[in-house]
């Protein structure tokens, strides 16, 4: 909602000429201009959502002690818990210049709700996105998956789908409520499936893809019940997969066991055919340094959903060459969409 300010009202003086006396003071108080929290309302009906990995995202409160027990990445004797590679207490204690780098492209992105991955808590969430509320799974690890909500937009933190983490071998998926118990409700869940198995046969021997293939059937177990409920719902995150390059399930759905979005958009139930928000938009990578070649990073619409998507807002927050040289930001950058408001 947007942001106001309530000044007191008082009837000594004529009120036009309190009004302006009013203002004229609060111009002059104010300081610099503050950015104003839009609402969807002011957004014209419509609603932004993004997902963003934001790559070992740690306050540097929590850094410093993390970097001082670091473990070597492939040591074999890691504890249940918090930890942080010694690569990453090396590359990743980020300044402050570096998070308010982060925060500059967050404003830019200006998404009312914003899916994240790889966020320690609360605590590194807010150094990024300022003037938003969060949900953040709460598993012990300092990556989790959460979302960050737009001040003034009603929500509701529901429990963290553990399933997915595979008794937190992995991680947890983040689900919120959008706008509760009213026509407008939206369910949302943010996931960070495991990395390594971007391209092989789900059935592969390969571990990383033996995970990502036990990732599966809690990922539809959610979307079926969506569906099955007749909600409104999108899956948002880190899939750690080309989607893109995978064969459509209906034509060839022998190969649900091997593709992952074979798997999850089988059409079953009503409701629960899935529209990819990236098909047919150009890949591009986040800084001229990159040489990717296509997503991993997705806004995946339920069927009832992806008719309310605005045509021709798919949008790709990129980086600065100069940012992505002397910050420490992501190898990932925001992707994002426009909804528009049920009614």
């Amino acid at each position: 909602m947007t942001a106001t300010q309530d000044w007191p009202r008082r009837r000594l003086l004529p009120i036009g000429i309190a009004t302006v006396l009013a203002a004229a003071i609060a111009a002059a108080c104010s300081g610099p201009p503050q950015a104003v929290a839009r609402s969807p309302n002011a957004a014209g009906q419509t609603i932004k959502i993004a997902t963003w990995n934001l790559e070992w995202l740690i306050a540097p409160e929590a850094f410093r002690p993390l970097a001082q027990t670091c473990l070597p990445r492939d040591s074999t004797d890691r504890p249940h818990g918090r930890f942080i590679p010694c690569d990453v207490a090396k590359d990743f204690n980020r300044s402050r210049e570096d998070f308010n780098a982060l925060a500059r492209y967050a404003r830019q992105l200006d998404a009312d709700v914003i899916a994240f991955q790889e966020v320690d808590g609360e605590a590194a969430a807010r150094l990024v996105f300022r003037n938003y509320n969060f949900c953040l799974t709460g598993r012990s690890a300092v990556q989790n998956t959460g979302f960050a909500i737009r001040r003034g937009i009603p929500h509701r933190c529901n429990a963290d789908v553990r399933d997915l983490s595979l008794h937190d071998v992995v991680r947890r998926g983040a689900w919120v409520t959008l706008f509760p118990d009213t026509p407008r409700e939206l369910q949302l869940l943010s996931v960070h499936l495991k990395s390594g198995c971007a391209r092989k046969p789900l059935s592969s021997m390969d571990r990383a893809c033996s995970t990502l293939a036990r990732q599966v059937m809690p990922l539809e177990t959610w979307i079926d019940a969506r569906a099955s409920a007749g909600q409104a719902f999108a899956v948002l995150g880190d899939f750690n997969r080309d989607l893109q390059r995978e064969p459509a399930p209906r034509a060839a759905p022998e190969l649900a066991v091997t593709s992952l979005w074979a798997a999850i958009d089988d059409g079953e139930p009503a409701g629960a055919d899935l529209i990819n928000a990236a098909d047919g938009e150009r890949f591009v990578n986040c800084s001229p340094s990159q040489a990717f070649s296509g997503y991993i990073d997705y806004i995946v619409l339920g069927e009832s959903l992806a008719q309310r998507r605005v045509a021709g807002s798919f949008e790709r927050v990129t980086y600065s060459a100069l940012d992505a040289t002397r910050r420490k930001l992501s190898d990932h950058c925001p992707v994002a969409i426009r909804l528009t408001m049920a009614r």
